[in-house]
């Protein structure tokens, strides 16, 4: 998989939102009082863990927005497995800076790195199987193109960005518009050729009912491993297949082996434990 960069545009407003939530009116007290301004140090960022980096654009746009001069140097790249002890990236420059940016670029590379890890420990767990893991919209708000990115630099796919690039209906639209039948009916009537469809349904039943009508994927919710198997079978390649609910690190590879396509994990985002990650002195330039 190549891992394509995400652009300025859309690292910026986050990490340039949470410098401004730290520095606040009065800036960086401590740091000022205690720290010369021209010195300068180098320090290093290193694993406290193993696990998968993600979220060094980030990282360093802290580091930058706070001071140009700094300057950061990786050893590792998004996307790359570290041990603990492993030595991420070198940063030199005013010290201060360092300082003031310091938890700020930890709180990216450490939360997005810890998305990273656990999307490839589950695609650890399913390798041998056809199916992909995907994320979900359970994301962080404001955060949601960063941690698409880790769950990529993970190795796991994206679903829908979000509400506006395909169909997803779920059980409270079917409910409101009167069944699966009728909800993709008016969704087909509704959208361009271009914009996918995808159907939640909780049973076998609705899972007939929508192949009869006819879209691009559905989505098996809450089923079992047998469920899930009698649902692929039903579906024969006509559609992506993709299981939802409750899926962990522990059930994943059971779910997989069903022969669904695509393994939904909001857990990936919304309950990653963040990858430990530490600020290190080395010298004073």
């Amino acid at each position: 998989m190549t891992l394509a960069a995400l652009p300025r545009l859309l690292v910026e407003p986050p990490v340039r939102a949470a410098l401004i939530e730290d520095l606040g009116l009065a800036g960086d007290v401590t740091s000022t009082a205690v720290i010369p301004a021209g010195h300068r140090s180098t320090v290093v960022m290193a694993a406290r863990k193993a696990g998968v980096i993600a979220g060094l654009d980030a990282a360093e746009l802290a580091f930058q927005l706070v001071d140009p001069k700094i300057v950061m140097t990786r050893h590792v790249e998004d996307g790359g497995a570290v041990k603990s002890g492993d030595i991420i990236a070198t940063i030199e420059g005013p010290s201060q800076g360092l300082l003031t940016g310091e938890r700020t670029a930890l709180n990216f590379l450490g939360h997005l790195s810890g998305i990273a890890s656990v999307t490839a420990g589950i695609v650890a767990a399913i390798e041998g199987t056809k199916a992909s893991v995907v994320c979900t919209r359970k994301t962080t708000p404001g955060l949601r193109a960063l941690e698409k990115y880790a769950v990529r630099a993970g190795g796991g796919m994206n679903h829908r960005f979000a509400l506006y690039d395909a169909v997803l209906i779920k059980d409270n639209h079917v409910a409101i518009a009167g069944g699966i039948a009728e909800s993709i009916r008016r969704a087909k009537a509704g959208v361009g050729h271009m914009v996918k469809i995808e159907v939640e349904v909780d049973t076998l039943e609705q899972l007939h009912e929508a192949m009869q009508v006819g879209v691009d994927a559905v989505l098996l919710d809450n089923m079992t491993p047998d469920q899930l198997r009698e649902a692929v079978g039903i579906v024969g390649g006509r559609a992506i297949t993709e299981a939802s609910g409750g899926i962990t690190p522990a059930r994943a590879a059971a779910v997989a082996a069903s022969g669904v396509d695509l393994l939904s994990v909001g857990w990936i985002t919304h309950s990653a434990p963040t990858l430990d990650i530490g600020l290190d002195f080395r010298s004073a330039n």
